[in-house]
Protein backbone atom coordinates (compact mmCIF):
# COMPACT_ATOMS: atom_id res chain seq x y z
CA UNK A 1 0.00 0.00 0.00
CA UNK A 2 1.93 3.27 -1.14
CA UNK A 3 1.88 6.03 1.55
CA UNK A 4 -1.25 8.46 1.47
CA UNK A 5 0.48 11.95 0.45
CA UNK A 6 -2.66 13.57 -0.18
CA UNK A 7 -4.00 12.62 3.21
CA UNK A 8 -0.99 13.31 4.98
CA UNK A 9 -1.20 16.74 3.27
CA UNK A 10 -4.37 17.62 4.92
CA UNK A 11 -3.29 15.94 8.20
CA UNK A 12 -0.28 17.24 9.32
CA UNK A 13 -1.60 20.78 9.81
CA UNK A 14 -4.99 19.47 11.20
CA UNK A 15 -2.55 17.58 13.64
CA UNK A 16 -0.83 20.86 13.62
CA UNK A 17 -3.65 22.49 14.90
CA UNK A 18 -4.75 19.98 18.05
CA UNK A 19 -1.03 20.35 19.08
CA UNK A 20 -0.62 24.25 19.00
CA UNK A 21 -4.09 24.51 20.73
CA UNK A 22 -2.43 22.39 23.38
CA UNK A 23 0.28 24.27 24.14
CA UNK A 24 0.87 25.90 27.60
CA UNK A 25 -0.90 29.04 28.17
CA UNK A 26 2.60 30.77 29.02
CA UNK A 27 4.49 28.93 25.78
CA UNK A 28 3.18 31.75 23.46
CA UNK A 29 6.14 31.70 21.37
CA UNK A 30 6.73 27.61 21.36
CA UNK A 31 2.76 27.67 19.91
CA UNK A 32 3.92 30.20 17.54
CA UNK A 33 7.14 28.38 16.53
CA UNK A 34 5.25 25.42 16.46
CA UNK A 35 2.56 26.38 13.72
CA UNK A 36 5.17 28.08 11.80
CA UNK A 37 6.88 24.80 11.62
CA UNK A 38 3.88 22.58 11.14
CA UNK A 39 3.29 24.90 7.75
CA UNK A 40 6.53 24.98 6.61
CA UNK A 41 6.41 20.82 6.73
CA UNK A 42 3.41 20.95 5.10
CA UNK A 43 4.56 23.17 2.33
CA UNK A 44 7.15 20.71 2.17
CA UNK A 45 4.61 17.23 1.56
CA UNK A 46 2.96 19.87 -1.11
CA UNK A 47 5.99 20.09 -2.90
CA UNK A 48 6.20 16.36 -3.04
CA UNK A 49 2.99 15.90 -4.25
CA UNK A 50 3.94 18.59 -7.08
CA UNK A 51 6.68 16.87 -7.96
CA UNK A 52 5.31 13.51 -8.24
CA UNK A 53 2.30 14.74 -10.16
CA UNK A 54 2.61 13.97 -14.10
CA UNK A 55 0.22 16.92 -15.91
CA UNK A 56 0.59 14.32 -19.10
CA UNK A 57 -0.67 11.08 -17.17
CA UNK A 58 -4.06 10.02 -15.05
CA UNK A 59 -6.63 13.10 -15.21
CA UNK A 60 -6.77 12.26 -10.81
CA UNK A 61 -3.41 11.11 -9.63
CA UNK A 62 -2.19 10.03 -6.11
CA UNK A 63 -5.72 8.98 -5.40
CA UNK A 64 -7.12 7.23 -2.26
CA UNK A 65 -10.01 5.31 -1.75
CA UNK A 66 -11.53 3.95 1.11
CA UNK A 67 -15.04 2.59 1.86
CA UNK A 68 -16.76 5.42 4.70
CA UNK A 69 -20.13 5.16 5.30
CA UNK A 70 -21.12 2.13 3.01
CA UNK A 71 -24.56 1.97 3.73
CA UNK A 72 -24.85 5.78 2.00
CA UNK A 73 -22.40 5.09 -0.39
CA UNK A 74 -20.13 7.56 0.92
CA UNK A 75 -16.31 6.86 0.15
CA UNK A 76 -12.66 8.79 1.22
CA UNK A 77 -11.60 9.48 -1.94
CA UNK A 78 -8.90 11.72 -2.67
CA UNK A 79 -7.31 12.76 -5.53
CA UNK A 80 -5.52 16.00 -7.91
CA UNK A 81 -5.72 16.73 -11.10
CA UNK A 82 -3.89 19.86 -12.14
CA UNK A 83 -5.53 22.32 -10.74
CA UNK A 84 -6.35 21.14 -7.77
CA UNK A 85 -2.25 20.27 -7.22
CA UNK A 86 -1.78 23.78 -8.34
CA UNK A 87 -4.40 25.12 -5.29
CA UNK A 88 -2.68 22.82 -2.92
CA UNK A 89 0.41 24.21 -3.73
CA UNK A 90 -1.23 27.63 -3.31
CA UNK A 91 -2.61 27.41 0.36
CA UNK A 92 0.58 25.38 1.37
CA UNK A 93 2.78 28.34 -0.23
CA UNK A 94 0.81 31.30 1.58
CA UNK A 95 -0.11 30.02 4.89
CA UNK A 96 3.49 30.38 6.49
CA UNK A 97 3.40 33.79 4.91
CA UNK A 98 -0.36 34.38 7.16
CA UNK A 99 1.63 33.04 10.25
CA UNK A 100 4.65 35.16 10.08
CA UNK A 101 2.25 38.42 9.20
CA UNK A 102 0.14 37.70 11.79
CA UNK A 103 3.38 36.49 14.87
CA UNK A 104 2.10 39.37 17.19
CA UNK A 105 -2.13 40.01 16.13
CA UNK A 106 -3.12 37.10 18.43
CA UNK A 107 -0.82 38.46 21.69
CA UNK A 108 -2.89 39.11 25.06
CA UNK A 109 -2.18 42.88 24.89
CA UNK A 110 -3.19 43.42 21.20
CA UNK A 111 -6.43 40.79 21.54
CA UNK A 112 -6.87 42.32 25.41
CA UNK A 113 -7.78 38.72 26.40
CA UNK A 114 -5.98 37.72 29.23
CA UNK A 115 -8.81 34.65 30.67
CA UNK A 116 -7.74 32.76 27.79
CA UNK A 117 -5.11 31.62 25.10
CA UNK A 118 -5.51 33.75 22.01
CA UNK A 119 -1.97 33.34 20.59
CA UNK A 120 -2.29 29.30 20.88
CA UNK A 121 -5.93 30.01 19.60
CA UNK A 122 -5.26 32.53 16.84
CA UNK A 123 -2.38 29.87 15.06
CA UNK A 124 -4.40 26.87 15.68
CA UNK A 125 -7.93 28.45 13.94
CA UNK A 126 -4.93 28.94 10.69
CA UNK A 127 -3.79 25.48 10.82
CA UNK A 128 -7.18 24.23 10.73
CA UNK A 129 -8.56 26.74 7.89
CA UNK A 130 -5.64 24.84 6.58
CA UNK A 131 -6.29 22.10 6.47
CA UNK A 132 -9.78 22.14 5.64
CA UNK A 133 -8.97 23.76 2.32
CA UNK A 134 -6.37 21.50 1.18
CA UNK A 135 -8.76 18.28 1.42
CA UNK A 136 -10.99 20.11 -0.24
CA UNK A 137 -9.15 20.83 -3.12
CA UNK A 138 -8.30 17.15 -3.01
CA UNK A 139 -11.65 15.74 -2.58
CA UNK A 140 -13.20 13.73 -5.36
CA UNK A 141 -16.36 12.45 -3.35
CA UNK A 142 -18.75 15.00 -3.70
CA UNK A 143 -20.27 14.51 0.42
CA UNK A 144 -16.38 14.83 1.51
CA UNK A 145 -15.85 17.73 -0.28
CA UNK A 146 -19.19 19.05 0.95
CA UNK A 147 -18.07 18.32 4.55
CA UNK A 148 -14.94 20.22 4.25
CA UNK A 149 -16.78 23.20 2.32
CA UNK A 150 -19.18 23.95 5.25
CA UNK A 151 -17.27 23.19 8.19
CA UNK A 152 -14.08 25.64 7.48
CA UNK A 153 -16.79 28.03 8.14
CA UNK A 154 -16.45 27.63 11.77
CA UNK A 155 -12.83 28.43 12.61
CA UNK A 156 -12.85 31.19 10.10
CA UNK A 157 -16.13 32.60 12.10
CA UNK A 158 -13.91 32.78 15.14
CA UNK A 159 -10.97 34.29 13.13
CA UNK A 160 -13.04 37.01 11.89
CA UNK A 161 -15.20 37.38 15.27
CA UNK A 162 -12.41 36.77 17.72
CA UNK A 163 -9.32 38.81 16.41
CA UNK A 164 -10.30 41.84 14.50
CA UNK A 165 -8.57 44.51 13.28
CA UNK A 166 -8.01 47.02 16.45
CA UNK A 167 -7.59 49.85 13.75
CA UNK A 168 -11.26 51.28 13.97
CA UNK A 169 -11.68 54.91 13.63
CA UNK A 170 -14.90 54.47 16.16
CA UNK A 171 -12.81 53.34 19.07
CA UNK A 172 -12.37 49.57 20.66
CA UNK A 173 -16.28 49.19 21.73
CA UNK A 174 -17.84 50.24 18.18
CA UNK A 175 -14.51 47.92 16.55
CA UNK A 176 -15.81 44.77 18.53
CA UNK A 177 -19.48 45.56 17.38
CA UNK A 178 -18.21 45.60 13.61
CA UNK A 179 -16.18 42.42 13.87
CA UNK A 180 -19.09 40.47 15.34
CA UNK A 181 -21.76 41.88 12.69
CA UNK A 182 -19.02 40.77 10.18
CA UNK A 183 -17.69 37.19 11.60
CA UNK A 184 -22.24 37.13 11.75
CA UNK A 185 -22.79 37.44 8.55
CA UNK A 186 -19.96 35.60 7.34
CA UNK A 187 -21.33 32.91 8.25
CA UNK A 188 -24.69 33.25 7.61
CA UNK A 189 -24.32 33.79 3.82
CA UNK A 190 -22.35 30.88 3.78
CA UNK A 191 -24.28 28.81 5.71
CA UNK A 192 -27.05 29.57 3.31
CA UNK A 193 -25.52 28.39 0.32
CA UNK A 194 -24.14 25.26 1.80
CA UNK A 195 -27.61 24.24 2.93
CA UNK A 196 -28.97 24.81 -0.58
CA UNK A 197 -26.11 22.80 -1.87
CA UNK A 198 -26.93 20.13 0.78
CA UNK A 199 -30.07 19.62 -0.48
CA UNK A 200 -28.46 19.77 -3.97
CA UNK A 201 -25.79 16.42 -2.99
CA UNK A 202 -29.04 14.83 -1.77
CA UNK A 203 -31.03 15.10 -5.21
CA UNK A 204 -27.63 14.03 -7.01
CA UNK A 205 -27.31 11.08 -4.60
CA UNK A 206 -31.03 9.97 -5.68
CA UNK A 207 -30.46 10.26 -8.92
CA UNK A 208 -26.76 8.55 -9.23
CA UNK A 209 -27.23 6.49 -6.42
CA UNK A 210 -23.38 7.37 -5.15
CA UNK A 211 -21.17 10.42 -4.12
CA UNK A 212 -18.05 9.68 -6.01
CA UNK A 213 -17.15 12.26 -8.70
CA UNK A 214 -15.17 10.52 -10.82
CA UNK A 215 -17.97 7.37 -11.19
CA UNK A 216 -21.07 9.80 -11.94
CA UNK A 217 -19.02 11.59 -14.29
CA UNK A 218 -18.30 8.71 -16.23
CA UNK A 219 -21.47 7.31 -16.15
CA UNK A 220 -22.63 10.50 -17.65
CA UNK A 221 -20.22 10.39 -20.25
CA UNK A 222 -20.69 7.05 -21.53
CA UNK A 223 -24.92 7.48 -21.31
CA UNK A 224 -25.37 4.57 -18.31
CA UNK A 225 -26.72 7.79 -16.34
CA UNK A 226 -29.30 9.93 -18.19
CA UNK A 227 -30.30 13.36 -15.94
CA UNK A 228 -33.80 15.15 -17.07
CA UNK A 229 -33.15 18.53 -17.99
CA UNK A 230 -34.96 19.74 -15.64
CA UNK A 231 -33.36 18.11 -13.00
CA UNK A 232 -29.44 18.71 -14.62
CA UNK A 233 -30.68 22.06 -14.23
CA UNK A 234 -31.99 22.66 -10.50
CA UNK A 235 -28.88 20.74 -8.81
CA UNK A 236 -26.69 23.10 -10.60
CA UNK A 237 -28.22 25.74 -9.32
CA UNK A 238 -27.96 24.04 -6.05
CA UNK A 239 -24.51 23.63 -6.34
CA UNK A 240 -23.57 26.42 -8.40
CA UNK A 241 -25.60 29.14 -5.73
CA UNK A 242 -23.05 27.66 -3.08
CA UNK A 243 -20.11 28.23 -5.21
CA UNK A 244 -21.04 31.78 -6.31
CA UNK A 245 -21.48 32.82 -2.43
CA UNK A 246 -17.76 31.62 -1.43
CA UNK A 247 -16.25 33.24 -4.63
CA UNK A 248 -17.73 35.44 -4.28
CA UNK A 249 -19.50 37.18 -7.12
CA UNK A 250 -22.50 39.37 -7.24
CA UNK A 251 -25.13 39.90 -5.78
CA UNK A 252 -23.95 37.62 -2.59
CA UNK A 253 -21.08 39.55 -2.30
CA UNK A 254 -21.82 41.67 0.35
CA UNK A 255 -20.13 39.39 2.92
CA UNK A 256 -16.43 40.35 2.06
CA UNK A 257 -15.54 43.92 2.86
CA UNK A 258 -17.48 43.57 6.04
CA UNK A 259 -15.54 40.13 6.71
CA UNK A 260 -11.95 41.67 5.10
CA UNK A 261 -12.45 45.00 6.61
CA UNK A 262 -12.78 44.08 10.07
CA UNK A 263 -10.36 41.12 9.87
CA UNK A 264 -6.77 41.37 11.03
CA UNK A 265 -4.63 41.43 7.56
CA UNK A 266 -3.41 37.60 7.83
CA UNK A 267 -6.84 36.27 8.12
CA UNK A 268 -8.28 38.77 5.48
CA UNK A 269 -5.34 37.53 3.23
CA UNK A 270 -7.04 34.01 4.20
CA UNK A 271 -9.97 34.79 3.18
CA UNK A 272 -9.24 36.08 0.09
CA UNK A 273 -6.65 34.36 -1.24
CA UNK A 274 -7.19 30.78 -0.23
CA UNK A 275 -10.97 30.30 0.97
CA UNK A 276 -12.76 32.13 -1.55
CA UNK A 277 -11.00 29.72 -3.95
CA UNK A 278 -12.44 26.91 -3.16
CA UNK A 279 -15.37 28.65 -4.85
CA UNK A 280 -14.00 29.15 -7.94
CA UNK A 281 -12.16 25.62 -8.43
CA UNK A 282 -15.43 23.83 -7.30
CA UNK A 283 -17.10 25.54 -10.39
CA UNK A 284 -14.86 23.87 -12.63
CA UNK A 285 -14.53 20.42 -11.05
CA UNK A 286 -17.91 19.87 -9.78
CA UNK A 287 -20.40 22.58 -11.78
CA UNK A 288 -18.63 21.32 -15.12
CA UNK A 289 -17.95 17.79 -14.95
CA UNK A 290 -21.61 17.02 -13.30
CA UNK A 291 -23.70 19.47 -15.31
CA UNK A 292 -22.50 20.17 -18.27
CA UNK A 293 -25.66 20.70 -20.20
CA UNK A 294 -26.72 22.83 -17.30
CA UNK A 295 -23.47 24.89 -17.15
CA UNK A 296 -23.82 25.44 -20.74
CA UNK A 297 -27.78 26.97 -20.32
CA UNK A 298 -26.83 29.18 -17.64
CA UNK A 299 -23.76 30.47 -19.29
CA UNK A 300 -25.29 33.82 -20.62
CA UNK A 301 -26.43 35.16 -17.15
CA UNK A 302 -23.70 33.70 -15.46
CA UNK A 303 -21.29 35.76 -17.89
CA UNK A 304 -23.73 38.99 -17.16
CA UNK A 305 -23.33 38.35 -13.35
CA UNK A 306 -19.73 38.04 -13.46
CA UNK A 307 -19.64 41.61 -15.46
CA UNK A 308 -21.14 43.02 -13.06
CA UNK A 309 -19.05 41.36 -10.36
CA UNK A 310 -15.47 42.64 -12.82
CA UNK A 311 -17.33 46.70 -13.10
CA UNK A 312 -19.51 46.68 -9.75
CA UNK A 313 -16.17 45.83 -8.14
CA UNK A 314 -14.00 48.32 -9.30
CA UNK A 315 -15.98 50.79 -9.60
CA UNK A 316 -16.68 50.87 -5.85
CA UNK A 317 -13.13 49.94 -5.09
CA UNK A 318 -12.24 53.78 -6.48
CA UNK A 319 -14.68 55.26 -4.05
CA UNK A 320 -13.67 53.71 -0.63
CA UNK A 321 -11.75 55.62 2.48
CA UNK A 322 -10.73 52.41 3.84
CA UNK A 323 -7.48 50.61 3.08
CA UNK A 324 -8.73 47.46 3.59
CA UNK A 325 -12.62 47.67 2.23
CA UNK A 326 -10.91 48.85 -1.10
CA UNK A 327 -8.92 45.64 -1.70
CA UNK A 328 -11.88 44.01 -0.79
CA UNK A 329 -13.84 45.46 -3.50
CA UNK A 330 -10.46 44.95 -6.23
CA UNK A 331 -11.09 41.39 -4.93
CA UNK A 332 -14.58 41.27 -6.07
CA UNK A 333 -13.59 42.42 -9.14
CA UNK A 334 -11.13 40.22 -9.74
CA UNK A 335 -12.87 37.31 -8.86
CA UNK A 336 -15.41 38.25 -12.08
CA UNK A 337 -12.54 37.98 -13.88
CA UNK A 338 -11.91 34.26 -12.53
CA UNK A 339 -16.04 33.01 -13.37
CA UNK A 340 -15.75 34.82 -16.65
CA UNK A 341 -12.52 32.50 -17.73
CA UNK A 342 -14.32 29.71 -16.26
CA UNK A 343 -17.69 30.05 -18.35
CA UNK A 344 -16.33 31.51 -21.54
CA UNK A 345 -16.06 27.57 -22.25
CA UNK A 346 -12.40 27.97 -23.72
CA UNK A 347 -9.30 26.57 -23.52
CA UNK A 348 -7.51 30.29 -23.14
CA UNK A 349 -10.25 31.23 -20.68
CA UNK A 350 -10.34 28.39 -18.16
CA UNK A 351 -6.41 28.42 -17.72
CA UNK A 352 -6.10 32.11 -17.24
CA UNK A 353 -8.50 31.58 -14.92
CA UNK A 354 -7.05 28.68 -13.01
CA UNK A 355 -3.71 30.71 -13.67
CA UNK A 356 -5.79 34.17 -11.82
CA UNK A 357 -6.49 32.20 -8.76
CA UNK A 358 -2.82 31.58 -8.14
CA UNK A 359 -1.60 35.07 -9.33
CA UNK A 360 -4.17 36.17 -7.33
CA UNK A 361 -3.59 34.94 -4.22
CA UNK A 362 0.05 35.98 -4.34
CA UNK A 363 -0.62 39.82 -5.98
CA UNK A 364 -3.48 39.85 -3.09
CA UNK A 365 -1.23 38.63 -0.03
CA UNK A 366 1.89 40.71 -1.20
CA UNK A 367 -0.98 43.57 -1.36
CA UNK A 368 -2.73 43.20 1.59
CA UNK A 369 0.18 42.34 4.28
CA UNK A 370 2.16 45.32 3.13
CA UNK A 371 -1.06 47.45 3.64
CA UNK A 372 -1.25 45.65 7.38
CA UNK A 373 2.20 46.18 8.32
CA UNK A 374 1.18 50.18 7.64
CA UNK A 375 -1.88 49.96 9.15
CA UNK A 376 -0.51 48.67 12.27
CA UNK A 377 2.22 51.73 12.63
CA UNK A 378 -0.40 54.68 11.84
CA UNK A 379 -3.45 52.36 13.58
CA UNK A 380 -5.57 53.21 11.02
CA UNK A 381 -7.51 51.76 7.92
CA UNK A 382 -8.56 55.36 6.14
CA UNK A 383 -6.79 56.51 3.06
CA UNK A 384 -6.97 60.50 4.63
CA UNK A 385 -4.49 59.40 7.38
CA UNK A 386 -1.78 58.89 5.50
CA UNK A 387 0.57 60.52 2.96
CA UNK A 388 4.27 61.59 1.99
CA UNK A 389 4.96 57.69 3.94
CA UNK A 390 7.45 56.65 0.54
CA UNK A 391 9.68 59.39 2.05
CA UNK A 392 9.86 58.32 5.46
CA UNK A 393 9.67 53.88 4.83
CA UNK A 394 10.54 53.83 1.04
CA UNK A 395 11.08 50.03 1.11
CA UNK A 396 7.75 49.61 2.66
CA UNK A 397 6.29 52.03 0.01
CA UNK A 398 8.13 50.52 -2.74
CA UNK A 399 6.71 46.87 -1.74
CA UNK A 400 3.53 48.41 -1.46
CA UNK A 401 3.57 49.65 -5.17
CA UNK A 402 4.53 46.35 -6.78
CA UNK A 403 1.42 44.80 -4.52
CA UNK A 404 -0.80 47.60 -6.32
CA UNK A 405 0.28 47.29 -9.72
CA UNK A 406 0.31 43.47 -9.64
CA UNK A 407 -3.60 44.32 -8.59
CA UNK A 408 -3.84 46.13 -11.61
CA UNK A 409 -2.08 43.84 -13.68
CA UNK A 410 0.73 45.17 -14.89
CA UNK A 411 2.91 43.87 -18.15
CA UNK A 412 5.77 41.42 -16.49
CA UNK A 413 3.72 40.55 -13.40
CA UNK A 414 2.30 37.65 -12.73
CA UNK A 415 -1.66 38.88 -13.31
CA UNK A 416 -1.43 40.31 -16.60
CA UNK A 417 -0.52 36.81 -17.78
CA UNK A 418 -3.77 35.22 -16.42
CA UNK A 419 -6.06 38.48 -16.78
CA UNK A 420 -4.66 38.47 -20.61
CA UNK A 421 -5.58 34.89 -21.33
CA UNK A 422 -9.06 35.49 -19.75
CA UNK A 423 -10.10 38.28 -22.08
CA UNK A 424 -8.35 36.84 -25.34
CA UNK A 425 -10.38 33.47 -24.67
CA UNK A 426 -13.76 35.40 -23.55
CA UNK A 427 -13.33 37.89 -26.66
CA UNK A 428 -12.66 34.55 -29.20
CA UNK A 429 -16.29 33.47 -27.98
CA UNK A 430 -18.11 36.83 -26.74
CA UNK A 431 -16.51 39.93 -27.89
CA UNK A 432 -18.87 41.99 -26.96
CA UNK A 433 -18.66 40.43 -22.94
CA UNK A 434 -14.79 40.80 -23.36
CA UNK A 435 -14.72 44.37 -24.86
CA UNK A 436 -17.55 45.64 -21.35
CA UNK A 437 -14.62 43.03 -19.25
CA UNK A 438 -11.95 45.36 -20.24
CA UNK A 439 -13.09 48.67 -18.83
CA UNK A 440 -12.06 46.42 -15.33
CA UNK A 441 -8.50 46.66 -16.27
CA UNK A 442 -8.96 50.86 -16.53
CA UNK A 443 -10.80 51.63 -13.11
CA UNK A 444 -8.19 49.00 -12.00
CA UNK A 445 -5.61 51.48 -12.10
CA UNK A 446 -7.89 54.14 -11.23
CA UNK A 447 -8.06 52.71 -7.75
CA UNK A 448 -4.44 51.38 -7.40
CA UNK A 449 -2.60 54.98 -8.54
CA UNK A 450 -5.07 57.03 -6.27
CA UNK A 451 -4.58 54.66 -3.45
CA UNK A 452 -0.54 55.12 -3.89
CA UNK A 453 -0.63 59.02 -4.66
CA UNK A 454 -2.47 59.24 -1.36
CA UNK A 455 -0.92 57.09 0.82
CA UNK A 456 2.63 57.67 -0.20
CA UNK A 457 3.21 60.83 -2.05
CA UNK A 458 2.58 64.64 -1.00
CA UNK A 459 3.84 66.14 2.26
CA UNK A 460 5.15 63.76 4.91
CA UNK A 461 1.84 63.96 7.53
CA UNK A 462 2.80 64.68 11.04
CA UNK A 463 1.84 60.98 12.37
CA UNK A 464 4.15 59.34 9.98
CA UNK A 465 6.97 61.52 9.90
CA UNK A 466 8.32 58.71 12.44
CA UNK A 467 6.94 55.15 10.37
CA UNK A 468 9.69 52.68 10.76
CA UNK A 469 10.75 50.90 7.49
CA UNK A 470 9.64 47.32 7.28
CA UNK A 471 11.65 45.10 10.06
CA UNK A 472 13.27 41.65 8.97
CA UNK A 473 10.08 39.51 9.98
CA UNK A 474 8.32 41.46 7.56
CA UNK A 475 10.39 41.60 4.69
CA UNK A 476 10.88 37.19 5.00
CA UNK A 477 6.97 37.92 4.41
CA UNK A 478 6.91 40.08 1.15
CA UNK A 479 10.24 39.62 -0.34
CA UNK A 480 9.37 35.88 -1.29
CA UNK A 481 5.81 36.76 -2.90
CA UNK A 482 7.04 40.10 -4.96
CA UNK A 483 9.92 37.66 -6.30
CA UNK A 484 7.14 35.37 -7.04
CA UNK A 485 4.89 37.65 -8.55
CA UNK A 486 7.91 38.77 -11.23
CA UNK A 487 9.55 35.51 -12.11
CA UNK A 488 5.56 34.27 -12.89
CA UNK A 489 5.04 37.09 -14.74
CA UNK A 490 7.75 36.51 -16.74
CA UNK A 491 7.89 32.78 -16.99
CA UNK A 492 4.50 31.36 -16.36
CA UNK A 493 5.31 28.12 -18.02
CA UNK A 494 5.75 26.02 -15.11
CA UNK A 495 1.93 26.47 -13.67
CA UNK A 496 0.38 26.50 -17.39
CA UNK A 497 2.03 23.10 -18.25
CA UNK A 498 0.61 21.72 -14.89
CA UNK A 499 -3.26 23.48 -15.90
CA UNK A 500 -3.39 22.83 -19.06
CA UNK A 501 -3.89 19.24 -19.71
CA UNK A 502 -6.81 19.70 -17.04
CA UNK A 503 -8.11 22.50 -19.22
CA UNK A 504 -8.78 20.15 -21.54
CA UNK A 505 -10.38 17.38 -20.06
CA UNK A 506 -12.75 19.57 -18.89
CA UNK A 507 -13.24 21.72 -22.12
CA UNK A 508 -13.83 17.91 -23.31
CA UNK A 509 -16.83 17.36 -20.35
CA UNK A 510 -18.70 20.37 -21.69
CA UNK A 511 -18.20 19.11 -25.34
CA UNK A 512 -16.63 22.65 -26.03
CA UNK A 513 -14.02 23.25 -28.34
CA UNK A 514 -12.03 26.66 -29.09
CA UNK A 515 -13.77 28.68 -31.95
CA UNK A 516 -11.58 28.77 -35.26
CA UNK A 517 -9.89 32.13 -35.66
CA UNK A 518 -12.09 33.51 -38.86
CA UNK A 519 -9.61 34.37 -41.61
CA UNK A 520 -10.17 36.10 -45.13
CA UNK A 521 -9.74 34.35 -48.29
CA UNK A 522 -7.04 35.62 -49.98
CA UNK A 523 -7.93 36.95 -53.32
Amino acid sequence: MSFPLLTATAALPALGAVATAAVPATRRVAAKWLALLVSLATLVLAAVVLVRFDPGGNRYQLTESHSWIKDFGVRYELGVDGIGVALVALTALLIPFVILAGWHDADPQETGNTRWRPTQGFFALILAVEAMVIISFEATDVFLFYIFFEAMLIPMYFLIGGFGDKAHEHGDEVAATQRSYAAVKFLLYNLVGGLIMLAAVIGLYVVAGNFSLQEIAQARANGSLHMATSTERWLFLGFFFAFAVKAPLWPLHTWLPNAMGEATAPVAVLITAVVDKVGTFAMLRFCLQLFPEASKWATPVILVLALISIVYGALVAVGQRDIKRLVAYASISHFGFIILGIFAMTSQGQSGATLYMVNHGISTAALMLVAGFLISRRGSRLIADYGGVQKVAPVLAGTFLIGGLATLSLPGLAPFVSEFLVLVGTFTRYPAVGVVATFGIVLAAIYTLVLYQRTMTGPVKAEVAEMPDLRVRELLVVAPLIALLIFLGVYPKPVTDIVNPAVQQTMSDVHKKDPQPEVEAAK
